[in-house]
């Protein structure tokens, strides 16, 4: 089987922190959609000696530094859904020059609240969603009985967000519990300007105004696509939680927002369960432009080869949970 195909693209801000898109010419493949600019990387290259090349030919540019931002992988057509494909996208954090159009229809610079309005190729949707949305994912554990209790584990959520944590999914089995929690967590959590996302209680989700998780087990209930299609139409984000190529077909078509998926890793909440690890990770990632967060067995820790491997970010819950960093789940 042949390598993937290794292309590299450049985000660049101006001083107002808009980003630059170059809109694909006529007589090319994809022509008329808009694209982080960049091309292949050539036999001997490194990914960066690519960008610096790429975006001198096409923009006159010279790059002064980079960082790596994220690695999209891209699945072919047809039933092996093997990687066909490595977007290889970097933060131009310094550049000379102005850029001018030699290979593009035009340029925009693009203030990222407004990326969505360019249409795209879809492996550059995972790349808006690396500038724009939080890298960690808080999925909150259960916070035990009685008040005493649940002031503790507001304390310690107050304490995730005063960290800068911006995305907290509320996971709690008892419904009374989840209802108070949620209740107080939202307030929170605007307050912060952060997002919260209820896990398997539509009506708690729409009632609050928050975003809604689809746990995998709910992914095949009959009602499960019109809730989705109704709380997105509300203005509401909607997740799911996927394991394998089954499920990932079942959350593209109820229309979800973004994914979270695993285990990558083992987890001391599911001792024995089986693990993905990041090369089958990345395989089933590449068979969606969904933003995808890496889950299981990962931490903060994990975010750069999370990132490698084409995740969004990285979620969990005691990695993330204050007072429990040492234990990743």
């Amino acid at each position: 089987m042949a390598a993937p195909l290794h292309v590299v693209a450049g985000v660049l801000r101006d001083a107002q922190g808009r980003v630059l898109l170059a809109q694909r010419p006529e007589g090319k493949a994809d022509a008329g959609l808009w694209e982080f600019p960049g091309g292949k990387v050539e036999p001997g290259e490194t990914a960066l000696d690519a960008l610096r090349r790429e975006l001198h030919e096409e923009l006159g540019l010279r790059v002064l530094d980079g960082a790596a931002l994220i690695r999209v992988p891209v699945a072919s057509a047809g039933e092996d859904a093997a990687v066909r494909l490595h977007l290889d996208t970097w933060q131009v954090r310094a550049f000379d020059g102005d850029p001018v159009a030699h290979e593009h229809a035009a340029l925009a610079w693009v203030a990222l609240e407004k990326l969505d309005r360019y249409p795209m190729p879809p492996a550059d949707r995972p790349v808006v969603a690396a500038l724009r949305e939080p890298d960690r994912v808080l999925i909150t554990p259960e916070p035990g009985e009685g008040p005493v209790a649940e002031a503790a584990w507001l304390a310690r959520a107050d304490a995730a967000l005063a960290g800068g944590l911006r995305r907290i999914h509320l996971r709690l089995a008892d419904d009374l519990q989840r209802r108070r929690l949620a209740i107080e967590l939202a307030a929170r959590c605007r307050a912060a300007a952060a997002g919260l996302w209820v896990h398997g209680d539509a009506a708690l989700a729409a009632e609050l105004g928050v975003g809604l998780h689809w746990r995998a087990s709910q992914l095949r209930a009959p009602e499960a696509t019109a809730i989705t299609r109704r709380h997105r139409e509300a203005g509401g984000r909607v997740c799911a939680a996927v394991h394998d190529a089954e499920e990932l077909v079942l959350v593209e078509a109820l229309g979800v927002d973004d994914l979270l998926l695993g285990p990558v890793k083992p987890t001391a909440t599911h001792p024995g369960q089986p693990t993905l690890g990041w090369d089958a990770f990345e395989r089933l990632r590449a068979r969606t432009a969904l933003p995808v967060y890496a889950l299981g067995g990962v931490g903060p820790a994990d975010l750069i080869e999370a990132r490698r491997h084409g995740a969004q970010g990285v979620a969990g819950i005691r990695a993330f949970w204050p007072g429990q960093a040492a234990f990743a789940v």
